[in-house]
């Protein structure tokens, strides 16, 4: 079978128009060289070259001619493909896909990925917002590379690594009758107009579990808010709000209230395949958002690929054309 290695043995030859001079250049023996060429003419069934006395000068014959253009794009392919190897290794280059819940998009993903891409400007970033319920999908399906979710996950293909602790607050008006309160219960809840998010949200489970468990069945005057949404509704005094400390603004245009002793909060997470390595892109992305928030870096963030080993990086492959 033709191998590469022997295209640039005729490549060599043919540029240097001597087997002396060509295996020189290629660190070979004269008579290791002029067998490899031998071989790939005897397996194309044509005569590449005319050799002269003592092979000392050569010259393409006809069919050789007629072959080194397609000799000399395959070995252009060899080095671009080895190029572009070593660019997406280096994250010269490259794709990444990260999802976020809408909650974590503005004060979480989106500092990170500025910096990010201060670092590899090269990387282009798609980014995916959902829900905790609908990104775990998207990540066992493979279209999204990492994920900032809320745990649990219950998915065997999808692994997750705490990243921190976000506690729940209710949000009111101003003016709300409970706005001059220090602390709620989640049993204060109860008859409150509350604000809620849409299906899918881990807000929602989150809150009306919650609920549940202190027995309140809080009234919902508003339901299938996205997070810009329902903080807007608050404000406007349509009803109080669940939401993630986070997620506040800093304008102070709303007041926040904590939950007593045992509180709520959620445990936002990184997710990635675990059947898969997860691409350098995304390892960095992940170790540089654990490093942020004080999480140690689980073993698949810390994980370093040999280098990519390509036919370009082979002395006898290059060709100066």
């Amino acid at each position: 079978m033709m191998q590469l290695n022997q295209l640039a043995y005729v490549l060599a030859v043919a540029e240097e128009q001597s087997f002396t001079r060509a295996a020189a250049r290629l660190h070979l023996a004269q008579p290791s060289l002029s067998r490899q060429v031998r071989l790939i003419e005897r397996e194309l069934g044509v005569q590449l070259f005319n050799r002269g006395p003592g092979q000392v000068q050569v010259t393409l014959t006809a069919d050789g001619e007629a072959l080194l253009p397609f000799i000399q794009r395959v070995m252009s392919d060899v080095e671009a493909t080895g190029a572009e190897a070593r660019a997406l290794t280096g994250m010269a280059r490259g794709r990444l896909s990260v999802g976020a819940t809408p909650s974590l998009i503005t004060q979480v993903l989106a500092p990170a990925l500025v910096e990010f891409h201060q670092s590899h400007p090269g990387i282009a970033l798609g980014v995916v917002e959902a829900g905790s319920h609908q990104l775990v999908p998207r990540l066992a399906s493979g279209e999204v590379d990492l994920a900032l979710v809320v745990q649990p996950v219950n998915d065997p293909l999808v692994a997750t690594t705490a990243l921190f602790d976000d506690p729940l607050v209710l949000a009111v008006a101003p003016q709300h009758p409970l706005a001059s309160r220090i602390h709620v219960r989640v049993a204060d809840l109860e008859g409150v107009s509350l604000v809620m998010f849409r299906e899918g949200y881990d807000l929602r489970s989150v809150t009306l579990a919650a609920c549940r468990d202190a027995g309140v069945e809080p009234d919902l005057v508003s339901q299938g808010g996205e997070m810009d949404g329902v903080l807007a509704f608050v404000r406007a005094g349509l009803g109080a709000a669940v939401v993630p400390a986070i997620a506040l603004p800093s304008d102070r245009s709303l007041i926040t209230i904590p939950f007593t002793h045992p509180g709520l909060s959620r445990t936002v997470a990184l997710a990635h395949r675990n059947d898969r390595p997860l691409p350098r892109p995304a390892r960095a992305l992940a170790r540089q958002l654990a490093t942020f928030h004080g999480a140690s870096t689980a073993d698949w963030m810390d994980q370093t690929e040999e280098p990519h080993h390509t036919l370009a990086d082979e002395p006898t492959m290059r060709s100066r054309v």
